[in-house]
């Protein structure tokens, strides 16, 4: 790796570092900002005429989190959990159940940017369909069976999920634990020994889709628990990245429709439709930068900026909290 090099990408990371601390803050700063729900007197009692909807900028903020965060092994979930709560989006029972439908649907941003980077492996899997690509044939099967676990404990697990893992502790403990062990193991693994997608197995693509089943706890980060069994099954780190991000194809277009079917007009009614649209399309363009720096950073380096990452933003979102600037 050349000094020029390296010199070149020292302000990229400097700048998604700077971005992803400072999300929080901003979040922050427009949650004091938005206005607050009116009320009117019903005898001796504050009654709520209705909940606050969500304005333009918090949406674009939540549009910048997850699209940055999809695809990077630091958590979506983690990241769009704690900023929904600085932006006081929780006030009421309506808007948590809104929310966080929302903070589900909105990976429909992220999957259009994979979608347009990665559209030749796709056109090939396309083709494999109607037999003419053997090769795209098989990745496809590979992704259908590594996605098949995720959706079955995902579908069965849902409640129980969100009632235990959907806070902040849950969160900052994922990030803590998934920092460590990207420094202590997946750090000091080789960058381009391994075979190549081609070369997966289906036994493989099983053990990383069983891999991703440790993402539904939020925090965890679905890119890391896939990448690193990509690893460990023999892929060179960019294809285990490149499986990782086909596979969320699936794993995040299925929850997506399935989230958006049951839940999406109660956003609508919550939330209106020009606020979170508006964060789809601020999802899809963050994204799409995010995945595309990802993809080029890795190509020479390792994971361990994520893994630093990782411990510095659950030390962070601990000090919130003790700071009574997040509430546990």
């Amino acid at each position: 790796m050349s000094l020029t090099r390296t010199r070149a990408g020292a302000p990229a990371r400097l700048a998604l570092l700077a971005a992803l601390l400072a999300a929080p803050v901003f979040a922050q700063a427009a949650a004091e900002t938005a206005p607050g729900p009116t009320f009117n007197a019903g005898g001796s009692d504050l009654v709520p005429v209705e909940p606050r909807a969500m304005s333009v900028p918090q949406a674009a903020i939540l549009g910048v989190v997850e699209g940055v965060t999809e695809y990077l092994p630091v958590s979506s979930t983690g990241h769009l959990t704690i900023v929904q709560d600085l932006l006081g989006l929780w006030a009421t029972p309506e808007e948590k159940s809104a929310s966080d439908a929302y903070a589900i649907c909105i990976q429909a941003g992220a999957i259009l940017a994979v979608l347009l980077i990665y559209r030749q492996r796709i056109k090939g899997m396309v083709r494999g369909i109607i037999g003419r690509d053997p090769d795209g044939l098989r990745l496809l099967g590979a992704l259908v069976l590594a996605f098949i676990p995720a959706a079955f404990f995902g579908l069965f697990l849902e409640a129980r999920i969100k009632h235990y893992l959907y806070g902040i502790w849950p969160v900052a403990a994922a990030w803590l634990v998934g920092g460590i062990f990207i420094l202590a193991v997946l750090a000091r693994r080789g960058t381009r020994e391994g075979t190549n997608l081609e070369g997966l197995t289906w036994r493989a693509a099983l053990l990383v889709g069983l891999a991703q089943v440790i993402a539904l706890w939020p925090g965890v980060s679905r890119s890391l628990a896939t990448i690193a069994a990509g690893l460990f099954v023999g892929l060179t780190l960019s294809a285990a990245v490149e499986f990782s991000f086909l596979l969320g194809l699936l794993t995040l277009g299925a929850a997506t429709i399935y989230e958006g079917l049951r839940l999406g007009p109660e956003i609508v009614r919550t939330f209106g439709w020009v606020s979170p649209v508006t964060g789809l399309v601020v999802a899809a363009a963050a994204a799409f930068i995010a995945v595309r720096w990802m993809v080029e950073y890795l190509r020479t380096r390792s994971l361990a900026i994520f893994g630093w990452y990782r411990i510095a933003v659950a030390l962070l979102v601990g000090v919130l909290v003790l700071t009574g600037i997040l509430k546990a």
